[in-house]
């Protein structure tokens, strides 16, 4: 039995980045024999063990035959005679396919520590086409690597049109889309992920509100179709929150799209994706009201509280800072200021109020609502 640290491990460690998660590929071992040594089963599909000391995943080296479409129609073959060449062989991405020894040996039968150099995504095999996740991942991964300057091989562009053309990508879940997406939001550089999807004719299936964004005569150009998310960019430069992120995404497409992207079309587009309900009010959020806020500084005090109210900021003090960031990128964007401050103000005045004091007063029910209004105004007033 021969363990190799295999994948992503390997790339990152090449590539001088942190290794957060190690992957193990056993080779001449069988399910028995990994079970005998203490090791715990995983997953449904094929042999996957946990260490009993690390918990980290050691697999079976198998083979994949494709047998239906979609990303699930495989079928899965997994024994001592199956190589760690040919368990390779099975991934995505050159980049990919790597393997070390124990003594630290790379192993690299397939070229990867060249491409990882020369900074290309390449496909290994023409089995890339049977699994239409690896369009969402190499996207993700020209998302990540853009710094370096990664980019697309021809070759594996070309295939990636084939697969889009030839129906694959429409099998997709929801669920798996999201997660892709969530990764590539992750990044520096997440306007990347689309870029590619543009080039290889993903985009218009998987996320058609962005193609108003797409400047004419560069959908077809090799990975590099050039795409305008100001907005989203700048929210990465201010945080790593997902749901910013996200939101920020949104006000580019609204920008975007002629006419704004109307309530419809973003919740088709939230619910095509089944968007976690944070990142989805978020993202309704910003586009309804963001325009408001960046107008802070002009707005009289009771304006600005009704204002606080329709953001629900007394009490979702998170969302409501999450809501200011996404209008201060939007600002940024277009080279203006948010104003976030003055609403930051008018919220903390507004805040000094209390209702028991009120109470104290002799006032109840409905009285108390509207006292408390018209105090908030008062101390937003003084602190204009």
């Amino acid at each position: 039995m021969d363990t190799y640290l295999v994948g992503g491990a390997v790339r990152d460690k090449l590539l001088g980045l942190t290794v957060r998660e190690r992957d193990w590929v056993v080779v001449g071992s069988t399910a028995e024999a990994m079970l005998a040594l203490g090791y715990q089963p995983v997953g449904k599909d094929f042999p996957v063990f946990l260490h009993p000391q690390t918990k980290e995943e050691y697999a079976l080296a198998r083979t994949e035959r494709k047998t239906a479409p979609g990303y699930t129609g495989f079928e899965t073959s997994a024994g001592p005679d199956i190589t760690l060449e040919e368990d390779l062989l099975r991934r995505d991405l050159t980049i990919n396919a790597m393997a070390e020894t124990a003594d630290g040996e790379l192993i690299d039968p397939y070229g990867g520590k060249d491409d990882l150099d020369n900074g290309l995504l390449r496909h290994i095999s023409p089995a890339f086409a049977e699994d239409p996740v690896r369009i969402l991942r190499i996207a993700r991964f020209a998302a990540r690597f853009a710094k370096w300057g990664f980019h697309v091989a021809h070759a594996t562009n070309k295939l990636m049109r084939s697969m889009v053309s030839n129906g694959e990508v429409d099998h997709l879940v929801a669920e798996r889309v999201w997660a892709e997406l969530v990764k590539a939001l992750a990044t520096d550089n997440p306007a990347r992920f689309f870029r590619v999807l543009a080039a290889c004719g993903a985009l218009e299936i998987l996320f058609p509100e962005c193609l108003p964004l797409m400047q004419a005569g560069t959908e077809k150009s090799h990975g590099q179709a050039d795409i305008g998310l100001a907005v989203l960019q700048q929210a990465v430069t201010l945080t790593d929150d997902i749901a910013i992120r996200f939101a920020a995404l949104v006000c580019d497409l609204d920008q975007g799209t002629p006419g704004g992207l109307d309530q419809q079309a973003l919740s088709a587009l939230c619910d095509r994706h089944r968007v976690p309900n944070a990142c989805r009010e978020l993202a309704v959020m910003a586009v309804q009201q963001c325009q408001a806020a960046q107008a802070a500084d002009r707005l009289s005090a009771a304006r600005l509280l009704e204002l606080l109210n329709t953001l629900d900021a007394f009490r979702r003090a998170q969302r409501f800072g999450q809501f200011l960031l996404v209008c201060e990128a939007a600002a940024q964007a277009d080279g203006r200021n948010s104003h976030g401050t003055r609403l930051q103000q008018a919220l903390d005045a507004a805040l000094t109020v209390r209702a028991n004091e009120l109470q104290k007063q002799g006032l109840t029910g409905k009285a108390i609502g509207e006292a408390l209004q018209q105090k908030r105004i008062q101390a937003i007033e003084e602190i204009l």
